[in-house]
């Protein structure tokens, strides 16, 4: 057997497999190895993000300023450590995104009502028109590739997996 064929019995490629090349989920598949599945899901995640940065106009933001503005956008205004804090970064680091931010006249800052030696951070109009046309723009194209590309069928086993990647995130 030669190592294509090893593989794909192995992961359960070749027969039972879609046009995409990808296996079809059935009885007899076999559990994936969680280092492939990470490799995979890395590469899979990063092409998804870049078709999305294509679609996505918004002045040139930086992958951790479009964060930022996403987080303030969703959850509404919060202190520097606060989103230092929900992004899994150094202060620090969050401090110098947040300038740049602040620099292009993305965010405001306001004291905060309950400790006022706190600065609350929010979006500006500019930034919150900028995440908002950002977002219908991606949105849009998802829709429009998820109705081309899958079969209501595989549209559902999408959405059910969202559940478990979600988990991923936290």
């Amino acid at each position: 057997m030669d190592a294509k064929a090893e593989t794909n019995s192995t992961t359960g490629a070749g027969a039972g497999t879609d046009t995409a090349g990808a296996a079809a989920p059935g009885p007899t598949a076999q559990a994936p190895e969680p280092a492939h599945a990470a490799r995979e899901l890395r590469v899979l995640v990063g092409r998804l993000r870049r078709r999305l940065r294509e679609v996505d106009d918004v002045h040139e933001l930086t992958a951790s300023q479009l964060a930022v503005l996403g987080r303030l956008d969703r959850d509404g205004p919060a202190s520097t450590s606060d989103l230092a804090k929900a992004e899994h970064v150094r202060p620090q680091s969050m401090a110098a995104t947040i300038a740049a931010l602040d620099e292009r006249g993305m965010i405001a800052r306001r004291q905060d009502p309950a400790d006022g030696r706190r600065q609350l951070l929010e979006l500006t109009p500019a930034a919150d028109d900028a995440v908002r046309g950002s977002r219908q723009a991606r949105d849009e194209w998802l829709e429009c590739a998820l109705r081309e590309r899958f079969s209501a069928e595989e549209l559902a086993t999408v959405v059910a997996a969202l559940g478990f990647l979600e988990r991923l995130s936290e």
